[in-house]
């Protein structure tokens, strides 16, 4: 049992002295030791009177229930846990922002994993959490589709599943009917279509998309949107215009800077995501090419870097600190109920919204 606490039985607060334990609680309350782990944990009724009783008793020895402390302790399994793939990534920071919050109001400690990009890492963090008795596992962003790592990741919800826990999918597509998952998503071709559908009313057809592993559903799904919008638009789509790769800004600014010397024309830069948009605004700046009086540019996410940039750049909200607790939320208690959640799937979906600043403009004659 934990044995964190303040002072023992009648020391006043003297530093160095031994700390009160649950069995100093329990026999100044006269009640079992079962007893005080079931008032601080709230885990099974008792007796309003005992439960008065108990929390007098701690007050009166200054015992501080430390519920981190506990998960660490590995004697409690009120722990959550995040496995993202890139921790100083701004959309991963605001998603794992958002579970740890959820977390810390339900007394939970959360535990933050990053796996770079390596599905095995990910499946070993899984199995890590299951040890630890972990509530839920919140595993975050997009996915490769291989049929191997599904059939594991499957395995690995159901054995969460039969020890109480859940598999949470935030941001990334269903693994099939048979695994008990639940997830949050984002209508992520939904944003991408309205973005790329502005840049096209401001009268721009030859439009750059730039960005985003073509294995990766995230980027899958942005493209989708995209070419929906120019096939609905009657523009006709051109492979050249087309230039996935990493959702990184070193990308954006080195493949940006052979386009410009080497690539197909073009009026508008559609960037897979904001750090990737980062990364090709200083290339076009180098170049001497404006934004965006020469070219438009718009970018996916909407992190503080949209509103760093000069000008202020065109982009799609997620609402990602809310993913995240709302991961939390869908795992623990089904989640809020209202018309976003599909009852039928376990997945709730939040909306995407196009945020339009200062980097779009008509293109020049």
């Amino acid at each position: 049992m934990s044995r964190q606490s303040s002072t023992a039985p009648g020391s006043g607060g003297t530093a160095g002295q031994r700390r009160a334990t649950v069995v100093d609680v329990a026999k100044r309350a006269g009640v079992s030791t079962a007893t005080v782990s079931r008032v601080m944990n709230r885990n099974y009724p008792v007796a309003a009177e005992t439960r008065e009783r108990v929390e007098a008793a701690m007050r009166e020895l200054g015992y501080v229930v430390n519920a981190h402390a506990r998960a660490l302790a590995g004697v409690s399994g009120r722990t959550v846990g995040i496995i993202v793939s890139e921790l100083i990534d701004p959309f991963y920071a605001y998603i794992a922002r958002g579970v740890e919050r959820e977390a810390t109001d339900g007394d939970r400690l959360c535990l933050v994993c990053c796996t770079q990009g390596d599905p095995r890492r990910e499946l070993a963090f899984i199995e890590l959490m299951h040890e630890r008795r972990a509530d839920a596992v919140v595993l975050v962003g997009g996915s490769v589709d291989d049929r191997d790592y599904k059939v594991e990741l499957a395995r690995r919800a159901r054995e969460l599943d039969a020890g109480g826990s859940k598999l949470v999918l935030c941001g990334r597509p269903s693994i099939g009917h048979g695994a008990p998952t639940v997830g949050v998503e984002y209508d992520n071709e939904g944003g991408a279509f309205a973005l790329t559908d502005h840049l096209i009313a401001q009268g721009h057809e030859r439009i750059l998309y730039l960005g985003g592993p073509p294995g990766l559903s995230t980027a899958k799904d942005r493209l989708a949107g995209h070419r929906r919008a120019l096939e609905l638009r009657g523009i006709a789509r051109e492979p050249a215009l087309e230039q996935p790769g990493a959702f990184s800004r070193a990308f954006g600014y080195r493949r940006m800077t052979e386009l410009l010397r080497e690539g197909p024309r073009f009026t508008a830069v559609f960037a897979a995501n904001d750090i990737v948009a980062a990364g090709a605004a200083q290339a076009l700046e180098e170049a001497g090419v404006r934004i965006p009086q020469d070219v438009s540019l718009v970018g996916y996410d909407d992190i503080p870097v949209a509103q760093e940039l000069r000008p202020r750049l065109t982009t799609v909200r997620i609402p990602l600190e809310e993913m995240g607790r709302q991961a939390v939320r869908v795992a623990l208690n089904g989640g809020d109920e209202d018309d976003w959640r599909a009852p039928t799937t376990g997945t709730l979906r939040l909306g995407t919204q196009l945020v339009v600043r200062d980097s779009v403009a008509p293109p020049r004659a």
